[in-house]
């Protein structure tokens, strides 16, 4: 056990052990981001919360910053120098689109209280359309891109309880609950990246769309 956590425990008087603490940095950093909503993730997401400074303290030598979000309560492990190419292009593109979706529904005040989008499927597949040109991955990998995306803290399969806290009546239909730090681990130049292959891939339809010319360039 390392003294550092003991010293951070002890400062707790008896309310959180060391092993608390040690669980909840190698969670912060193997999952990335811990959500206060997420009910077995309370009690890492209070003691990066609220200690933070030891946090920081013990990640910072890996290259990693401790970002806090209290507004919609999730705490975030930044690398400063992520490693980039290792998502797939499938992972990526979907990523993307949902980083859209949540902006488009923040800007018109459809967040729950914890800032978490409810999105349906039927949304999902027209806007991943729209925007790629492709259609939206077989449901066998677009559950397997889901269950990444739950690891990566960005998206999830909504349950009941999430429908609940939206008031849907969503029956049957299935919903993609889009989390804030999405905003956070896709940056600014997430939605440009995606602009960017859209533009792209209108310029290469454009391209194959023209008529064929018998004239020979000089």
């Amino acid at each position: 056990m390392s003294i550092y956590w003991e010293a951070s425990a002890a400062r707790t008087e008896g309310q959180n052990t060391a092993d608390e603490f040690e669980t909840a940095a190698y969670r912060l950093v193997s999952e990335q981001v811990l959500y206060h909503a997420d009910k077995h993730s309370r009690v890492a997401y209070w003691l990066v919360e609220r200690y933070t400074k030891d946090f920081e303290r013990a990640l910072e030598p890996l290259g990693i910053e401790v970002m806090v979000n209290t507004l919609l309560r999730y705490v975030y492990a930044k690398p400063r120098h992520a490693k980039s190419g290792t998502a797939s292009v499938t992972q990526t593109l979907l990523a993307l689109v949902l980083r859209s979706l949540y902006d488009e529904s923040a800007r018109a005040g459809q967040l729950n209280d914890n800032g978490e989008v409810l999105c349906d499927l039927v949304e999902l597949e027209e806007k991943y359309r729209l925007e790629t040109g492709r259609e939206l991955p077989s449901k066998m990998e677009f559950d397997a891109l889901l269950r990444q995306f739950k690891r990566w803290g960005i998206a999830k399969m909504a349950d009941e309880q999430n429908l609940d806290e939206m008031d849907s009546d969503a029956d049957s239909q299935l919903y993609v609950l889009i989390r804030p730090a999405i905003v956070d681990v896709l940056g600014e130049a997430a939605l440009q990246r995606l602009g960017h292959w859209a533009q792209n891939k209108a310029v290469k339809d454009t391209a194959n769309n023209e008529p064929e010319s018998d004239e020979v360039a000089a």
